[in-house]
């Protein structure tokens, strides 16, 4: 393979200097390049000249005489740190240091620098071990879209330059398994925590994130996004649909513009009582006898009780109004909201309410009602959470509550077009897979 000239580009880089870019800037082959300083700048150039510039000169080039080959080093400012302390500890000395913050200074506020602040330099090491590292270049996010290069040109000056993707908006068609979080596992697929929280809320009507949920569980997401030409996720929009271990729902927007999220059937997934009122905590103790942990001896346990940390958020299970809001003997701190048909909510050993949270007060399932404590007869932070009917407590686990609501006539007509076509997408998505496998396997 015959060797490129860099003296026959439209303008002369040291194969070296380029050697160290490329490590820094392989990550940007999409990004547009937009000078920020000196004397004749060249044209921006098509992303993708750039990006075969960069390879074949990381891959050719020699290493600078006396150094090492370039190296990428990701930093993190310190507390108490400057940003040029934070170069210095690579190892580059102090006046070079001076000139890269004065350099960026030219973009960027290089004075009130957060802790945290992050940045990748491409430093090359002397081969003799001793005396200061050579700094090759450093790229630092700006935005989620944008960033800055700071490298050397080929007569050694440092050269600013601006890196900006292009964003459009798409309808993302995400599969994958769970593995460690659904949080985790979600955002491998491009879904940010917004979008995966909105998940988590939607499947606490039918799924217990702790018993129901298992590792390699299948799980497929439809939601708009922003999304930059590296694929990047800068925004997320509607989640359009949401599939857990088979459990489906549809965003419809009914004719008075309310959004509601339905089953197959048209059916509200809306339950009349969540499953879990504290988000991500797990059952310690169920509904039953039990010897119980303060007492010592065999009583009956009429609720089930959630470990979580104190000051855990605890929402109400469904609509309703408070009925009650005091300290009740063994159970501390105590809350009962009445629902519709008879049906109550309490909740225990609570370590304060939410503000505004009285007798009277009118709340919506899912709102923030009170936090976890261990106020009353309790061993440690978590709450006792019972269901009553008509008076009588009853296993949560298994309640047979009411069900949402159906659509039906031209409403129930339209939901199934929207429907067909989320469906159809899935459907492009495993053509797709299977004409791309074709190809492959006839090479």
């Amino acid at each position: 393979m015959s060797e490129e000239n860099p003296r026959n580009l439209s303008f002369r880089i040291a194969p070296a200097v380029v050697a160290g870019t490329a490590a820094l800037l392989g990550l940007f082959s999409a990004w547009k390049l937009t000078e920020v300083q000196g004397p004749a700048a060249p044209p921006p150039l098509d992303p993708a000249a750039v990006a075969a510039l960069q390879h074949d000169a990381f891959t050719q080039a020699e290493a600078q005489p006396g150094f090492g080959r370039p190296e990428n080093v990701a930093v993190k400012v310190r507390p108490g740190e400057t940003l040029q302390g934070a170069v210095q500890r690579l190892g580059v000395a102090p006046e070079e240091a001076r000139q890269v913050v004065a350099e960026l200074g030219k973009a960027v506020d290089t004075v009130n620098v957060k802790a945290g602040m992050a940045f990748e330099a491409a430093i090359a090491q002397p081969r003799t071990e001793q005396g200061s590292v050579r700094l090759i270049g450093l790229s630092m996010r700006t935005g989620p879209a944008s960033a800055l290069t700071l490298n050397r040109s080929f007569d050694g000056a440092l050269r600013l330059r601006e890196l900006e993707e292009k964003l459009r908006d798409e309808v993302r068609v995400a599969e994958g398994e769970i593995h460690g979080s659904l949080y985790e596992s979600a955002a491998k697929m491009g879904a940010t925590p917004t979008v995966t929280a909105k998940v988590v809320k939607l499947f606490a009507h039918k799924l217990d994130f702790e018993r129901d949920i298992k590792a390699g569980d299948e799980f497929r997401l439809v939601f708009d996004r922003t999304v930059s030409e590296s694929g990047r996720t800068v925004e997320t929009g509607d989640l359009q649909y949401a599939e857990l271990k088979g459990v489906r729902f549809y965003r419809f927007e009914r004719a008075g513009g309310e959004v509601e999220y339905l089953d197959p059937t048209g059916k509200n997934i809306k339950g009349f009582l969540l499953r879990t009122p504290v988000d991500g905590a797990r059952i310690t103790s169920k509904f039953g006898f039990r010897r119980h942990p303060v007492l010592g001896y065999n009583r009956a346990h009429q609720g089930i009780d959630f470990g979580a940390g104190h000051g855990t958020p605890i929402v109400a299970a469904g609509d309703g109004v408070v009925l009650e809001a005091r300290r009740w003997a063994g159970y501390g701190n105590w809350l009962r909201i009445r629902h519709a048909g008879g049906w109550d909510t309490g909740y225990a050993h609570l370590s304060r309410y939410a503000k505004g949270v009285k007798p009277g007060t009118r709340v919506r399932q899912g709102q923030v009602v009170a936090y976890v404590g261990s106020t009353g007869m309790s061993t440690g932070p978590h709450l006792h959470y019972e269901v009553w009917q008509r008076g009588q407590r009853v296993n949560p686990i298994g309640a047979k509550v009411p069900q949402g609501t159906v659509l039906a006539g031209a409403e129930l007509k339209r939901f199934n077009a929207e429907k067909a076509r989320i469906d159809g997408l899935f459907q492009g998505e495993t053509r797709s897979l299977a004409a791309l496998e074709k190809t492959s396997h006839s090479r």
